[in-house]
């Protein structure tokens, strides 16, 4: 799975921020907020990723057991899929 085209991240004052640019303004209004973690993650899915290569890298990066990653990842995903934010 891949970010759709048409959505930037963006650290702003130390807070981590995703926002609609050209087409996709037409279909996004407003803005989202990451924290450290989901930019992280965005950041990986900008270039593709699927769900274990997510929570692999989620492992290698932070002190977190398997059980949380996956929980954490799957959370993230839906959460992006229900703003159709992936494709």
């Amino acid at each position: 799975m891949k970010i759709k085209d048409g959505f930037v991240l963006r650290e702003v004052a130390g807070s981590f921020i995703v926002v609609a640019v050209g087409e996709a303004v037409k279909n996004f209004n407003g803005i989202i907020n990451l924290n450290e973690t989901g930019a992280f993650l965005w950041k990986i899915l900008e270039k593709g990723a699927t769900k274990e290569q997510l929570i692999a890298k989620l492992l290698e990066e932070y002190d977190v057991d398997e059980k949380t990653a996956t929980a954490d990842v799957e959370t993230f995903i839906n959460k992006l899929s229900e703003a159709k934010l992936v494709k």
